[in-house]
């Protein structure tokens, strides 16, 4: 069974977004997976792999909001900083030898899920608003299409 399981209460109606999130979700479940393998060499790549794509896709959440015009985005991308902060410090006790992958996967699932229910579903108007707007925007395929390909290298 997996460490953690998407419920539908995560769905925010973004599809875009939605998937970006299941995507963190089964990466933090291949962490534990990895941990489970007892492959410090896997956990280590996991952890950076997550990280990465956890900051493209802050990155392009934050874009999504300033498109959207989100009066709460200045607040938005600080909590996102000072995540990325938090984790970038379980990288460097990881680096340094200490086994953190039990705490980091507590703190990734109870963050992740918390943030998507409260601060993510507060954007979920103004975004889709906007999204309506910019879905007439048919040139190179689209804005989302656009900024998915600036924010995730080789997205299509």
């Amino acid at each position: 069974m997996a460490y953690l399981q998407w419920s539908d209460d995560l769905d925010t109606g973004i599809a875009v977004i939605d998937d970006q999130h299941k995507r963190i979700v089964a990466m933090i479940n291949q962490l534990d997976d990895a941990q489970h393998a007892a492959s410090r060499s896997r956990v280590g790549t996991v952890i950076d792999e997550l990280i990465d794509y956890t900051v493209s896709h802050f990155a392009f959440e934050e874009a999504m909001l300033e498109e959207a015009g989100y009066v709460f985005t200045k607040a938005h991308k600080r909590v996102h900083a000072l995540f990325i902060k938090r984790v970038e410090d379980y990288r460097q006790r990881f680096i340094s030898g200490e086994d953190i992958a039990d705490e980091l996967k507590g703190l990734l699932g109870r963050w992740l899920f918390s943030h998507i229910r409260s601060d993510d579903r507060n954007y979920v108007e103004a975004v889709n608003d906007n999204l309506r707007r910019l879905s007439a925007d048919v040139s190179e395929g689209g804005w989302l299409r656009r900024a998915g390909r600036r924010f995730f290298r080789g997205a299509a």
